[in-house]
């Protein structure tokens, strides 16, 4: 699915992260950017070690929920890998909605940032986190729509989402937010 949102290229798209051919991808870390599983443990997979040494020498700290870090992509074809931590879902009463949006916009300003003309992005939080998908599309895709309103750019945002089901979720957000 694609849609023009200010100009720009929005585009949901069934896959794996790791092989796309953009400026950045997003890789939904934890809060001390030590590698994990699902699309973290597969973007320092398919990246090499690069990506983790240099997380440790210039974040030796990590990074706090709702935020965001940017490093090279190692062996990956985009140029940047931007690290977000997303929140634990905890039944949505701390903040969770909050503290995504900020990861996703923080997202869009390094990207902005970095001159990236295209980003990839998972659903955050969605995972081991918990993040119940449905609620996780509508921030990530209102929080990027609203990014493009005032920023227009980067000029292409691919949300790249593993299952069907995720795909399925995105795709019903955005044509709620957007009129396709």
């Amino acid at each position: 699915m694609q849609v023009n949102v200010c100009g720009c290229e929005m585009q949901l798209v069934l896959g794996d992260i790791t092989q796309q051919t953009v400026d950045a991808i997003v890789n939904a870390a934890n809060s001390d950017l030590a590698g994990g599983g699902g699309v973290d443990g597969a973007i320092h997979s398919a990246g090499g070690p690069a990506i983790m040494e240099e997380t440790r020498e210039k974040f030796p700290d990590g990074c706090a929920t709702g935020s965001a870090v940017v490093t090279q992509a190692g062996l990956l074809s985009a140029k940047w890998v931007i690290h977000a931590v997303g929140p634990v879902w905890k039944g949505g009463q701390l903040e969770e909605p909050l503290q995504l949006m900020s990861a996703y916009r923080r997202c869009m300003q390094l990207a902005t940032e970095l001159e990236c003309e295209s980003v990839a992005l998972p659903a955050i939080s969605t995972g081991a986190y918990g993040y119940p998908i449905d609620l996780a599309a509508n921030v990530a895709l209102k929080t990027c729509i609203d990014y493009q309103k005032w920023h227009k750019a980067p000029q292409q945002i691919r949300f790249v989402l593993f299952s069907e089901g995720d795909y399925g979720a995105f795709a019903r957000s955005l044509e709620q937010q957007v009129e396709i």
